[in-house]
């Protein structure tokens, strides 16, 4: 059940403070109640605030999985949020000790769509998506963990080299300290956010798609 959202809570971004030299099972047990409180509904009473204009939106598990890694320490020192508008691809928020990160994108690269965004900022939809770019001033940080060469069959004088280079496309802003995150006022910050982003996320949508070619 959800509530009205009032904002999240510093004892939130203090919860991850601690965290960090406490990351066990045993002290996750314990304080289990105090994430579900100042983080878990907080951001579940947010995205539910939202889903009438952006969708629908979960939260990522808050464990880690230490398979495969050399860490293994069982929770994640962050809580992240997302509403999936196509495969890796999305409206992100994220809580940690750092703050707030607010913003979306296309964040991990599956099947096609690393093809299907060189196809197209090499055509006209490229020039295009450097308008929505430039739109956006300097109000978020794009990030698109470039590769560190020329991708294959690119020419070097290519006008747009560097978005070529691009195999992800996120933008994020981050917020510390501000008074209105532990209010109401946090909604219109994260609403404004995420409209700011919109034509790139529907650039995003239409031009990289699905991580599989539609009816396969």
């Amino acid at each position: 059940m959800t509530t009205e959202f009032q904002g999240i809570p510093v004892e939130a971004f203090e919860f991850y403070r601690v965290l960090a030299t406490n990351n066990t099972r045993e002290w996750w047990s314990a304080h289990k109640g105090d994430y579900e409180t100042s983080v878990r509904d907080p951001l579940v009473n947010l995205l539910a605030e939202l889903q009438d204009e952006f969708g629908n939106g979960h939260l990522f598990r808050p464990h880690r999985d230490t398979r495969f890694s050399k860490d293994k320490s069982p929770i994640k020192e962050h809580q992240g949020a997302v509403i999936e508008i196509e495969d890796a691809m999305g409206y992100y928020i994220q809580v940690s000790a750092a703050g707030l990160m607010v913003g979306g994108g296309w964040y991990a690269p599956q099947g096609q769509q690393i093809h299907r965004y060189r196809n197209a900022v090499e055509g006209p939809a490229g020039a295009e998506l450097e308008r929505l770019i430039k739109a956006l001033g300097r109000r978020l940080t794009i990030d698109g963990d470039p590769v560190k060469t020329r991708p294959r069959g690119v020419d070097a004088d290519h006008p747009r080299l560097e978005l070529m280079r691009f195999r992800r496309f996120t933008m994020m802003r981050e917020y510390e300290g501000e008074p209105w995150i532990g209010t109401r006022k946090l909604l219109t910050h994260v609403r404004a956010d995420w409209r700011a982003i919109r034509t790139v996320m529907e650039w995003l949508a239409d031009q990289v798609g699905p991580a599989e070619e539609p009816g396969s």
